[in-house]
């Protein structure tokens, strides 16, 4: 196939909107971000990015085909997306500054756990699905279609992070226990609600 600067154009703006936009990824980064920092969340943040990318990859292999050949396997993913998202928001909610009596709050999330929640994240799948559907030409070879991964990861890593910097910058405004909880409540609804928009697709 040739090269074409327009569809590469096109694929990584798709990336970069895909990934930059609030979802459920970016809501648990922001929260991550104020009350663990940018350094205890870089796991989380890798995990989001590399997880995302090895999706990528099996979709391109394939995966797509399986889903529509048995479609009751994405429903019963969303299901139980959804239902350890509630657990996530039920953490979110929960967190309070990094330490609190001497004790370490609640975790960050890890790196394995962030990519795990890949494989149950709606708006994960409708990137990785949307971005082969409508972008990837019928004749792509196999180095294109890991090339093109590599880009939209490339770029999905810093559109993420923009997300757990702006936590971090939020920190600041949050040193009240009071208002760090209140501000996590938030979260935690904004979490959930994040995840409504693709439970109906």
């Amino acid at each position: 196939m040739s090269f074409n600067v327009e569809l590469i154009a096109a694929m990584a703006m798709f990336a970069f909107v895909t990934s930059v936009t609030p979802g459920p990824n970016n809501m648990m980064l922001l929260a991550s971000g104020v009350n663990f920092g940018i350094q205890r969340t870089l796991p989380h943040w890798l995990g989001v990015s590399l997880g995302h990318f090895v999706m990528l990859l099996l979709v391109g292999a394939g995966l797509e085909s399986l889903l529509k050949a048995y479609p009751f396997v994405y429903q019963v993913m969303k299901v139980v997306g959804f239902l350890y998202l509630l657990y996530l928001a039920w953490g979110v909610a929960r967190s309070g500054a990094p330490e609190r009596n001497g004790e370490e709050a609640v975790q960050p999330i890890t790196f394995l756990g962030a990519a795990a929640f890949q494989w149950v994240n709606p708006k994960a799948w409708i990137m990785a699905i949307g971005y082969f559907s409508n972008y990837m030409p019928t004749d792509a070879t196999l180095p294109f279609v890991v090339l093109t991964c590599m880009m939209f990861s490339a770029i999905n890593f810093p559109s993420v992070g923009l997300w757990v910097w702006l936590g971090a910058k939020l920190e600041h405004y949050l040193q009240q226990n009071s208002i760090r909880k209140i501000f996590n409540g938030i979260m935690a609804v904004l979490l959930i609600a994040s995840m409504v928009p693709v439970l109906m697709i």
